[in-house]
């Protein structure tokens, strides 16, 4: 069976396997074609590759020879129309597969998994791309937030006089959420976080942050660890306890989004204009629309008041040797479960992460949600 590896599009550096995965693929019989330059953006020359054992290629003889193809960000329609024979893919999925997907990948025959479909259980801990991801963008926020702000982040002690500490308000303690305060506090600065989720407030306070609890939250534990949507009467409270947090803070980033929907506006533009000159948003949620009302997926400006306001969902873009070893491993580990002892492609319904990642198999879709879209 031949897996292929394709280059990432709209400038993302990351690339779905590395030289290392190769070499693991090829211990499972499996031959790799890689894209030409698809690992150059992660510094991982198509020589590397080669010296894996894998063979360089054109996309579109990628496209025609391998069973399994591979990408990190989702396979759009117009590539699906350039496939041929039955291939099976395997990459990110959007959030709302539409029906001109769905009746194209049907057309096709093709077999389809979302890697960001893995269910949040003990055993798919080693295939979790979405927590991968999420370390990765919670770290280089803070950086981000860092190198912007026009303060120091640590408290200085000196004959110019004492510098206070940068206080940052981290919205969202998931893993991107808990990344951020465990970055920014490495920093020194006075961290507040704020999640709907009570169960988190430990883990915050254990990484040196303090938790902003409002009273009345809704949780549910099918929600998989995510948030859930909220009473009015909690948002109504939720509003002015950030909005009185956010006042002071010198850093908010936030992070809160439910799986399917478009991200809470926690942070609405009277807020912002009650912060302080200088100080920074950066808006993780931003390609689901923003925890802030101001926000502008991927776009950077400054309000009238000179808040810095930053959109930005792809900060693993901006780590792409680390990002790409997470994602690889993460993919490895989950092509195991879909490949028998002789090299060939299985597929076990009754395995539970197979069952919830696949969308399509071979043409027939699976996801009863899905099927509701086309039927």
């Amino acid at each position: 069976m031949k897996i292929g590896i394709l280059k990432e599009k709209d400038d993302d550096n990351r690339v779905a396997l590395l030289p290392d995965n190769v070499l693991t693929l090829k211990d499972l019989k499996l031959s790799v074609l890689v894209e030409e330059s698809a690992g150059t953006g992660a510094f991982f020359s198509d020589e590397k590759y080669k010296e894996a054992g894998a063979e360089i290629k054109s996309h579109s003889e990628i496209t025609k020879q391998a069973d399994v193809l591979v990408q990190i960000n989702p396979f759009r329609e117009k590539d699906i129309a350039e496939l041929s024979g039955y291939p099976v893919t395997v990459s990110m999925l959007e959030p709302n597969l539409d029906e001109s997907y769905l009746k194209a990948a049907q057309e096709k025959q093709l077999t389809v998994f979302g890697l960001n479909k893995i269910p949040r259980i003990t055993r798919a801990q080693s295939m979790d791309v979405l927590s991968s991801m999420a370390t990765t963008a919670g770290y280089k926020a803070v950086l981000e937030a860092a190198n912007h702000l026009p303060r120091f982040f640590p408290m200085f002690m000196s004959a110019a006089g004492t510098i206070k500490p940068a206080k940052v308000l981290v919205i969202g303690a998931g893993v991107a959420g808990l990344q951020a305060i465990a970055t920014a506090r490495r920093l020194g600065g006075v961290v507040e976080a704020f999640d709907v989720r009570s169960a988190v407030k430990e883990e915050v306070e254990s990484l040196g942050g303090k938790f902003i609890e409002v009273e009345g939250a809704k949780e549910s534990a099918e929600a998989g660890g995510y948030a859930v949507e909220q009473t009015e009467d909690y948002k109504k409270k939720q509003e002015q306890l950030i909005q009185d947090h956010a006042q002071k803070a010198d850093v908010i980033i936030t992070t809160a989004q439910i799986p399917g929907r478009e991200a809470p506006k926690l942070i609405q533009k009277d807020t912002v204009e009650k912060m302080k000159s200088g100080s920074v948003i950066i808006d993780l949620a931003a390609s689901s629309g923003g925890n802030c009302e101001l926000t502008k997926n991927d776009e950077t400006y400054q309000h009238n008041n000179g808040v810095l306001i930053i959109g930005n969902s792809n900060y693993p873009s901006e780590l792409p040797s680390d990002a790409s070893k997470m994602f690889g491993n993460n993919l490895t580990n989950f092509l195991k479960l879909l490949i028998d002892d002789n090299g060939n492609l299985k597929v076990n319904f009754e395995d539970e992460i197979i069952k919830a990642t696949c969308v399509v198999y071979q043409g027939e879709i699976k996801d009863e949600k899905l099927k509701q879209v086309v039927y």
